[in-house]
């Protein structure tokens, strides 16, 4: 159920130690990315997008944290997929039409994009009070 306006959400300490860890590993993800260390980029997936998962199933019980964590969740492994299509080399490799295998990730980021479309426009224009 969602907070009532009245109320405060505040985030026990140990998930948020995790949420601040998961942005270590996200940095290095992507600082990894941009320096083109394929191994470390590699490995830093699957600690980033676990605990993204992880966050998004502890706040599953407020719509507005659980529909941003899925988005955050999304992003990562659509990012993630970009990261490694261009680590892998196939990024520009033609998948259909003019299409490349990178713009594959469009679909992802989309995704998330409707989960947010669906919570600011049909969810909390609608559920006021909850």
């Amino acid at each position: 159920m969602e907070n009532s306006p009245a109320t405060a959400y505040s985030i026990p300490m140990k998930y948020r130690m995790m949420e601040n860890l998961h942005i270590v590993f996200w940095l290095f993800k992507d600082l990894a990315w941009c320096m083109i260390w394929k191994p470390l980029g590699i490995a830093m997936i699957f600690p980033t997008f676990i605990i993204s998962v992880v966050i998004a199933w502890r706040t599953r019980n407020i719509m507005s944290e659980l529909c941003h964590n899925l988005a955050v969740s999304i992003w990562i492994a659509a990012n993630s997929y970009w990261m490694v299509s261009e680590f892998l080399g196939f990024d520009e490799n033609i998948w259909f039409a003019h299409y490349t295998y990178k713009q594959i990730a469009v679909l992802p980021f989309v995704a998330g994009l409707l989960i947010l479309g669906y919570y600011y426009l049909y969810y909390k224009p609608f559920k006021k009070g909850e």
